[in-house]
């Protein structure tokens, strides 16, 4: 491979899905979390195709030549090495799937095929058929007056090939019912014995189809493009038109056929035929298609403590008491939350003393993604019946969520909240709150930062930053947003907060390069920054730049990463890690320099271009003492995880970094944990001097191992490059 210091973008996601696949390899962790990482790989990888996959191909209907930026592939090339390796690390799914079966068996769960069932169970499962499902099946034969089905995203069927009298072929289709009826079917004995359903309706296909001969047969599933474009919406009826836009995706083309094996080559074709896709995008899958069932097997697992992760609950916040007012403690100083060791109460608190407080004059919000039954939204609705003026910015666009934001702008609206839907060609991201009271006859702000969507059930399942400020500029600048998205316009450029599209990759830009100004001077000079993504290539040609200037630069980037360090002449001084652990590392963290010149920012944009050029997104400066204390330890912290740890090697490929003899063993989710808990400032300990940004690249490799048996193989590698 040539080493040029880049990645393509969505080579190195798939590389992310292989970290998550690893988690589901590793046999120190409990089987059911070990489980739940299988199925979180799935579901990663069927919105990879739904969404990445499904833009690729829409810009090949364009044009086959167009290039990316870093790797120069087209949508092609591009399309080819996917498929290369999503098939190989189908293999190792396919081999972790069955590892963890056998020891499910251990623990007393049986999936069985239906092919190994005991007679009794063969009785049992063919009155269970009869009875609670051929009733509600509804087979088809693919003919001139009965065309091929409509078959949803996701959704599990039967195909089969038939044979009828005198030698003609058809095609058959029966649904397995997704979404309608339990997967995992209890065997009778009570012995933990269990069948999907999907499988029992494969066993009775052929008497579902009466005087057919049935030839051959598989379980069908078809993933769908789900690249939508909502600035396509009618202007003047965006929500009604973007609840059409998302029924039209339900029906958009596949990109992906599965099946459960392979299929006569004029079976096949005839499928492809009819699903209007080619051999390219079909995809073998001998495990169950769908691990949504995993649920399931742990609830019914539940009570072996051991087999699960031990329970953690988010802790009292170290910086706010739930006894005092909120406001009046953020007056005094600056106050920041850390998810998911700390709870999200202290936000509610002040979400809830806004709406009752007779001095607060307005709320003002950016909403992104909101959970199901959300005390958020609750708060605003109760401030506006008190009289508040409540503006929310709630973003229809947030991606799978559209549903969900649609029935909240509705609910919203009724309490009498004004509701902004975004931007043209621009999706606002930003987590923004804005409370600005009358106090003591002046205007007063509290404004709060964040790198995560105000969700409370991801604030307990990921890793993400709240920042509450009373500095005035601040709030006046939170203002000047407020009102530039109420008029549907860009935020102008701003002196504190940074905020694309207009000032946030300038920025960041100049405080890259006021490091290389620093190194070339001879002076300290530091780079650190926490992402999930980081694929904007003008910052990366800066940060390139910056390594061969001398500047010291970590990235803890836990997605797609573009940048390949380590190379010598290229990103020699740029080390990248990625943590991927319990816990959904969301947090955005950058740091600028060394000492007491060290520039904090927070927020809720990754690297990207999409983030720094196509969206509302916005970074704060953190000058509180104590809060950038907290943030400085908290990265030092991750960097030197070696439990959760990947480090990118310089041919692009990860290796997982494991504690040496005699090492300090640093688990950082664990750690931060265990400081909340204790409630005491997470400090890196004197005996943990593993920080990469302390470490001699060469020495960073020579620390760093692979763990026995993760498939780490001269051929794995070359299969990824």
């Amino acid at each position: 491979m040539k080493r040029t210091g880049f990645d393509n973008r969505e080579l190195s996601w798939l590389k992310f899905n292989e970290r998550v696949l690893e988690e589901a390899e590793d046999q120190s962790l409990p089987l059911c979390e070990r489980l739940f990482f299988l199925s979180v790989y799935q579901t990663n990888l069927d919105e990879f195709f739904r969404v990445r996959v499904g833009s690729l191909i829409d810009q090949i209907q364009i044009s086959e030549e167009i290039r990316e930026n870093k790797t120069q592939m087209t949508g092609p090339e591009q399309l080819t090495a996917i498929s290369v390796m999503v098939k190989n690390l189908g293999t190792r799914m396919e081999a972790a799937y069955r590892e963890l079966k056998k020891e499910l068996e251990g623990q007393g769960f049986h999936l069985v095929s239906p092919r190994n069932l005991k007679k009794d169970e063969n009785r049992y499962v063919k009155e269970y058929f009869d009875r609670e499902l051929r009733p509600i099946l509804s087979p088809q034969i693919v003919g001139k007056k009965q065309p091929f089905p409509f078959l949803p995203n996701g959704s599990i069927y039967v195909v089969v090939s038939l044979e009828g009298r005198g030698g003609s072929a058809k095609l058959g289709l029966i649904s397995c019912l997704s979404g309608f009826v339990h997967r995992l079917i209890p065997l009778p004995g009570g012995k933990g014995r269990y069948v999907l359903t999907e499988d029992l309706i494969r066993q009775f296909a052929p008497s579902v189809f009466g005087s057919y001969n049935v030839k051959g047969q598989a379980l069908l599933r078809v993933t769908r493009n789900a690249d939508i474009d909502p600035d396509m919406a009618d202007e003047e009826d965006y929500r009604g038109a973007m609840e059409e836009m998302v029924r039209r995706r339900l029906r958009r083309k596949p990109v992906r056929v599965q099946l459960s094996k392979r299929l006569p080559a004029g079976m096949l074709d005839q499928l492809c035929g009819y699903l209007d896709t080619d051999r390219s995008e079909v995809y073998y899958c001998r495990i169950p298609m769908d691990l949504a069932f995993v649920d399931d097997i742990r609830h019914i697992l539940r009570g072996r403590s051991q087999l699960f992760y031990e329970k953690k609950t988010p802790q009292k916040a170290l910086m706010l008491h739930e006894s005092e007012n909120i406001w009046q403690q953020v007056q005094k100083k600056d106050r920041l939350l850390s998810y998911p060791f700390e709870s999200m109460k202290p936000f509610l608190q002040m979400l809830e003393e806004a709406a009752a407080d007779p001095d607060v004059i307005s709320i003002k919000m950016t909403l992104y993604r909101l959970a199901r039954g959300s005390k958020v939204a609750e708060a605003l609705i109760e401030a506006a019946e008190n009289g508040k003026e409540v503006l929310v910015l709630l973003e229809l666009g947030a991606r799978f969520d559209e549903e969900n934001n649609i029935e909240w702008s509705r609910r919203l609206e009724e309490a009498g909240c004004r509701i902004l839907y975004g931007l043209d060609g621009l999706k606002v991201h930003s987590k923004l709150c804005l409370i600005t009271a009358r106090k003591d006859g002046h205007i007063a702000y509290l404004s709060q930062i964040g790198t995560g969507n105000y969700n409370e059930k991801t604030a307990r399942q990921y890793t993400d930053l709240s920042y509450m400020t009373a500095d005035p500029e601040i709030g006046a600048e939170m203002v000047s947003i407020f009102n530039s998205l109420s008029l549907g316009q860009a935020p102008e450029p701003l002196t504190h907060l940074l905020a694309a599209p207009t000032s946030l990759q300038s920025g960041v830009l100049d405080m890259i390069h006021e490091q290389i100004r620093q190194a070339r001077a001879g002076e300290p000079a530091y780079i650190g920054m926490k992402m999930n993504s980081l694929t904007d290539k003008k910052i990366i040609d800066a940060l390139m730049e910056a390594s061969d200037a001398g500047v010291p630069v970590d990235l803890i980037v836990r997605g797609s990463c573009c940048i390949v360090g380590g190379i010598p002449g290229k990103t020699k001084n740029i080390r990248v890690i990625s943590i991927v652990g319990r816990f959904l590392e969301h947090s955005r963290i950058y740091l600028f320099g060394l000492g007491d010149r060290q520039k904090i920012y927070i927020g809720s944009a990754d690297l990207m271009t999409r983030n720094t050029m196509r969206r509302v997104e916005v970074i704060t400066p953190v000058t509180e003492a104590e809060c950038r204390e907290r943030l400085r330890q908290m990265f030092a912290i991750l960097l030197a995880d070696n439990c959760n740890c990947h480090v990118q090697m310089a041919d692009g490929t990860y290796m997982r970094r494991v504690p040496m003899e005699g090492e300090y063993v640093m688990n950082s989710q664990e750690f931060l944990y265990q400081r909340a808990y204790e409630r005491r400032p997470a400090v890196l300990p004197a005996e943990c001097h593993g920080a990469l940004c302390l470490m001699d690249p060469q020495e960073q490799v020579q620390k760093t191992e692979a763990i026995p048996g993760q498939g780490r193989t001269t051929e794995n590698k070359s299969s990824k490059e």
